[in-house]
This record gives C-alpha cells, sequence and structure tokens, in this order.
C-alpha cells in the first residue's frame, strides 16, 4: 500500500515515516496542507494520513477539497485536540477514523489496517489467492505445507499482485505505487523483485504463479 502522510512536525513525521515503512507501506510525506491536496489528487494513494493543524491548508479543508472532487481515498485525521466537537467536524468532512496525540504507534497501526478493510481490500488481516495466503499484519506468505517471510518491495508487489488476481500491473504501475512516481530507481528492479517473488512461491509449493506478458506487465495466475 502507498501512504501519503501530511504533518508538519518533523521529528513526528520522521517517526510515522521509519515506522510506516518498516511496516510494509510505501510513504510519501509533505508538511503542509496544499502539497497534501495535490499528491491525493494524483490518485496513487491507497490511505492517508492527515494532521489537522498544517500551514498553508488545514487538514479538515484539505478533506472536504478531495472528497468533493470525487476521492474515495481512506483518511485518517491526526490532531492534538481532545474535544469531541474537533473529531465530530473531521469525521463529517470526510474523515474515516480520528486519533489524538499522543498516540501508539501500535494503535496508528491498527487504525489504518482498519479504514483499509472497510473498502473491502482486505478480510481478518489476509489476502488469499488459490491455495496461498498473504497476512497483512507480519508480511508473510503461506500455503498449507509451509510460509516465508517476504521482504518490504516483495510484499507490496505481492499485495498488488493479489489484490487484482489475473489483471496485468504494468512496470511502471508497480513503480509509482511503489516506489513513487518521481523515483530515480532503475526500472529493472520490478523484475528482480518479481524473480524472488516466483522463487518463494516455489518454495512453499504455491499453486500460483507471477506470469509476465512481454511488454505489458505481470499478473498473478493459477497453475493448477
Amino acid at each position: 500500500m502507498r501512504i501519503l502522510l501530511a504533518e508538519d512536525e518533523r521529528e513526528m513525521a520522521n517517526a510515522l515515516v521509519a515506522i510506516l515503512k518498516n511496516s510494509h507501506y510505501s510513504v510519501d510525506a509533505v508538511d503542509n496542507g496544499a502539497d497534501a491536496f495535490d499528491y491525493l489528487d494524483t490518485g496513487l494513494y491507497d490511505a492517508a494520513i492527515l494532521d489537522v493543524m498544517m500551514p498553508k491548508m488545514d487538514g479538515i479543508t484539505v478533506v472536504k477539497k478531495i472528497r468533493a472532487k470525487g476521492s474515495d481515498v481512506p483518511i485518517l485525521m491526526l490532531t492534538a485536540k481532545s474535544e469531541i466537537d474537533d473529531k465530530v467536524t473531521g469525521l463529517d468532512a470526510g474523515a474515516d477514523d480520528y486519533l489524538t496525540k499522543p498516540f501508539a504507534m501500535k494503535e496508528l497501526l491498527a487504525r489504518l489496517r482498519s479504514i483499509s478493510r472497510r473498502q473491502g481490500e482486505v478480510a481478518d488481516n489476509t489476502l488469499s489467492f488459490s491455495n496461498i495466503r498473504l497476512d497483512v499484519t507480519n508480511y508473510t506468505l503461506s500455503s498449507d505445507t509451509g510460509f516465508v517471510r517476504l521482504a518490504n518491495k516483495e510484499y507490496q508487489m505481492l499485495e498488488m499482485l493479489m489484490k487484482n488476481p489475473g489483471q496485468i500491473i504494468s512496470q511502471d504501475q508497480f513503480m509509482d505505487k511503489i516506489w513513487g512516481y518521481d523515483s530515480d530507481t532503475e526500472s529493472n528492479v520490478v523484475w528482480v523483485n518479481i524473480s524472488y517473488l516466483r522463487k518463494k512461491l516455489a518454495k512453499i509449493g504455491a499453486k500460483a504463479a507471477n506470469k509476465a506478458t512481454r511488454g505489458i506487465g505481470y499478473s498473478i495466475e493459477i497453475t493448477e
């Protein structure tokens, strides 16, 4: 999943980025509401974490504007305020959940998973396809014969494939969603991670494989 974080407190932002990346999310961070809106308007994000009080445009205004454009991206609001009225204002504006500072990182991750589930992306913290299961809480891939732990990018790529079974995902789509559309990473990193995933799928006896469609992209298909 690709997450947009909008937080103007630098230490807080750095800590959140580190935690989110360690939890196998791709993260773009901005420090003001105007940039948050512009980034969300690209449609590249699976969820957003927005601070309420930000320069240029506050978080609630960002939510109102992005909802007015038809976006249903899950949004978690962060605030230093605890008054009920502030929470109601954010939720009425279109936010999916609210978290008051200070908070435990485990709670933030749990709420992020919760708002993602509301879109029907994940059920019971597990994605399933054929005889394989991808656990979104501990980043393991398993079958009835064994399990393997996935590296960060491997996990994110397989998550995209399993959420779109049979659908071809291009190299550019992987790059935009996982590495970021402005990344200077070489595009052959996609093929490298697909190769790693194939080996791990074979290791656990998966009845599914990553299929390459020459010149177009990759998909996950049932093999038996």
